[in-house]
């Protein structure tokens, strides 16, 4: 099969983008990517000689970029990773992601279209669903019910995929995932923030009383049910993809402690985020039952393991928390360390 695979240098794709290479070698693979702050090619530097990896440097939007190298490389199936995913940051800013996640995906399913392409797979999260009580776990029939600018760009991508399916007869599937963890993820996400400010001694700015939960998903298991779907999934169909891992963050934060031998001490309660959702759990029967799929990494084991390889990778991220990344930092968390929620500060 000849994939395109948007956004392959972001840390899911790039997991993903590695584990075609390596599992279905006679597939070949077209990594389209903005190389945006999140974008890293050091994560694919193994993939630097593989003939049967192509990487373009270019945007989603560019419809006739897409429609070329769709010609071009005789694309069969498209993969969407390419996302803006921050939450934090849609607070801040929702323009880009309303770009890239919903005009990016408009622009990819009309090149799809245009080409011919069979299959189109778009790679969706749990947060479409909303928040969950305390109880229950989403269903791919749950209603779709967005509470952040994020959730609600990646509702509305959704939504133009379906709709292309529905009314213009093409081939496209719609995967849902919970929280991933892993190597090679930029640290403005929760365990690798938390990893790597418990290296350097700084506080863990832990939002609220740190209770929310989150169904934590290894991502090369989500990679793994991906390329399932992509090859199984039946035609239309959304596949919710969850590991059963719920887990308080403040729990998160303290085992995150344990590994690298600081205290407690350093956590710090900040002011919570707007329209923070509570709970997200993931019933994934479906793409089990169906594909087959069964996660084979557990929580602690793989927590540990993410926690050693960014102790013995320092200049991966050294590299990675660049400009663009501690201007970010200082505008996301300096006010809330100082015990001031930035939203209500004065604008500079």
């Amino acid at each position: 099969m000849n994939l395109l695979v948007t956004g392959g240098a972001g840390f899911i794709g790039s997991w993903y983008v590695r584990l075609i290479r390596r599992a279905r070698p006679a597939d070949s693979v077209v990594n389209l990517d903005a190389l945006t702050y999140a974008g890293n090619m050091e994560s694919l530097a193994d993939l630097r000689d593989d003939a049967g990896h192509v990487f373009v440097k270019g945007d989603i939007r560019d419809t006739a970029l897409v429609r070329t190298l769709i010609a071009r490389h005789q694309v069969q199936a498209i993969v969407n990773f390419a996302a803006e995913s921050h939450v934090d940051r849609s607070i801040l800013s929702a323009s880009p992601f309303i770009d890239t996640n919903v005009t990016g995906t408009l622009s990819l399913l009309e090149a799809a279209r245009a080409g011919g392409v069979k299959r189109f797979l778009q790679v969706s999260t749990d947060e479409v669903y909303g928040s969950l009580g305390a109880t229950g776990a989403f269903e791919e029939t749950t209603p779709i019910a967005p509470r952040s600018p994020y959730s609600a760009s990646k509702a509305a991508a959704d939504h133009l995929v379906a709709a292309f399916h529905h009314t213009h007869g093409l081939d496209a599937v719609i995967t849902r995932c919970s929280n991933n963890y892993g190597p090679h993820q930029f640290p403005e996400k929760l365990i690798p923030l938390m990893i790597l400010n418990a290296f350097e001694g700084k506080p863990l700015p832990v939002y609220g009383d740190g209770l929310y939960v989150r169904d934590w998903i290894h991502v090369e298991d989500h990679c793994r049910a991906i390329d399932l779907v992509l090859r199984g999934g039946r035609a239309g169909e959304v596949y919710n993809i969850g590991a059963e891992n719920e887990c308080p963050n403040l729990d998160v934060v303290r085992a995150i402690l344990r590994h690298t031998d600081r205290g407690e001490d350093l956590i710090r309660h900040v002011p919570d985020r707007p329209g923070h959702d509570r709970r997200y759990a993931m019933n994934a029967a479906k793409v089990r039952d169906e594909l087959g799929w069964r996660p084979q990494h557990t929580f602690a084991a793989g927590l540990a393991a993410t926690v050693d390889w960014y102790r013995s990778h320092p200049t991966w991220w050294e590299r990675v928390r660049s400009g663009a990344y501690r201007d970010y930092y200082e505008q996301q968390y300096a006010e809330r360390l100082r015990g001031v929620d930035p939203s209500k500060a004065s604008p500079t």
